[in-house]
């Protein structure tokens, strides 16, 4: 069949990977793409947030399945747009409807669906201008750290920790007169977990599900987890410490209730929910709710699943999930993300990657990047390139994409020498 991926990072190239490499993928085409993705079917210049694009295009190419990997098109009701239109309604969507998606869009929804099914989070309220003064009141009746979430999408910088209830009092403030514009119109404060994160990624139909393997990432931009957060610096598959009794936890106390809350609800959802997690003494705790796969998580998963991607996915469309299981890879996955000089902040983009030599236990996933009329390789973006390797342990693992990462060089580029290393402390 003739598949199209919506998105143009290093999750699209991991899933791109995947899917490419089923039977049952006759032409895989990717909006926008990036230079890795290219190598693996044909990249599409659409603007994804174009949904009657989008449509005309599966119609023209005939499309059969449509796999969204970033979380603003599922915000804005893509799926919507495709079951509502009766000449795109046979295609397979991989992903929630706009009201799935919220679990992700308002961070207030998702607390108050956690509340609901007793799925175990932290104690919340959520203010708005107008109650800005029982916001302030509220600070003071919590032990720091303060945590602050705006309730829209903020571009994964919506969150703020503040150890100081002054400085906490004034972000509240300045988050409601629109520090992240719309998406801090409301702001949820929330009781500070103490903790391991990590993420724990299924796939429903709605009804039934599939757990996939586990993932922790790195998202500070400096060594031992200090400076500005990103879009995140590494990750590391399976956790470590996620073992079958934390996980059997995982899956009664947050995996259950969540797809059960789903079929209570009637919520329309066929695709990926990424469950992000505290580890709290050995008891799991939901800090957020995804409604796609993360990065550079994926990057991480998706090298492990050893099924075919594209049967998997025809599952969860179908509803038949419970007449399927996935295969994965038990070999640890450990993946460096590589960036350029200055991000988050501001940084460069157009200069010219130099892959070095290929190696054959590296898998490349290309999260920024571009060509140039010449055929050159350049960085399009803060996070460039990452490299994910497989082995029997984590430090074989290790080695392999630090050796890889070191061996590719553009003007610029930085990356976080300490992935994995407080999950090895703890396994000594």
């Amino acid at each position: 069949m003739n598949i199209l991926l919506l998105g143009s990072g290093g999750r699209e190239h991991a899933i791109a990977y995947k899917l490419a490499q089923s039977e049952r993928c006759s032409h895989l085409f990717i909006a926008p793409g990036n230079a890795g993705t290219a190598a693996l079917g044909e990249n599409v210049d659409l603007d994804i947030m174009d949904f009657a694009a989008v449509g005309e295009f599966v119609q023209n190419n005939q499309v059969e399945m449509l796999v969204v990997g970033p979380e603003a098109p599922l915000v804005e009701g893509i799926v919507d747009y495709f079951k509502e239109n009766p000449s795109l309604r046979q295609v397979h969507v991989i992903g929630p409807s706009k009201y799935g998606a919220k679990l992700e869009g308002s961070k207030d929804f998702a607390k108050a669906f956690m509340m609901r099914h007793n799925i175990p989070t932290a104690a919340y309220r959520t203010f708005d201008r107008d109650s800005l003064g029982e916001g302030l009141r509220f600070l003071e009746t919590l032990k720091g750290p303060y945590v602050l979430k705006a309730d829209g999408l903020a571009a994964g910088k919506g969150v703020l920790i503040d150890d100081d209830l002054e400085v906490a009092k004034q972000h509240l403030s300045e988050m409601l007169d629109g520090k992240f514009g719309n998406a801090s119109s409301h702001v949820v404060i929330e009781e500070y977990l103490s903790g391991i994160e990590l993420s724990v990624f299924v796939l429903t139909d709605g009804s039934h599900y599939l757990l996939l393997p586990s993932a922790k990432d790195y998202k500070r931009i400096g060594e031992g987890d200090s400076g500005l957060n990103t879009g995140g610096m590494g990750s590391i598959s399976p956790v470590p410490f996620a073992n079958k009794e934390f996980m059997k936890k995982v899956e009664d106390r947050i995996v259950k209730p969540t797809v059960r809350g789903l079929r209570e609800e009637k919520i329309d959802y066929h695709g990926f929910v990424f469950v992000g997690l505290m580890n709290c003494g050995g008891d799991p705790y939901v800090i957020e709710y995804n409604v796609r796969m993360g990065d550079p998580e994926t990057e991480s998963v998706f090298p492990r699943i050893k099924s075919d991607v594209v049967e998997m996915l025809m599952h969860a469309s179908r509803g038949t999930l419970d007449r399927y299981s996935v295969t994965v890879d038990q070999r640890t996955a450990a993946c460096v993300m590589m960036v350029a000089g200055g991000y988050p902040e501001s940084y460069k983009k157009g200069d010219v990657i130099n892959l070095g030599t290929e190696t054959k236990d590296v898998i490349l996933f290309h999260c920024g990047t571009k060509k140039s009329p010449e055929g050159a390789l350049l960085t399009n973006g803060g996070r460039v390139i990452c490299a994910t390797a497989l082995s029997d342990s984590m430090p074989e693992a290790l080695l392999k994409s630090y050796n890889r990462v070191n061996d590719i060089t553009w003007d610029g580029k930085y990356y976080r020498r300490d992935i994995g290393q407080d999950l090895l402390k703890m396994m000594i």
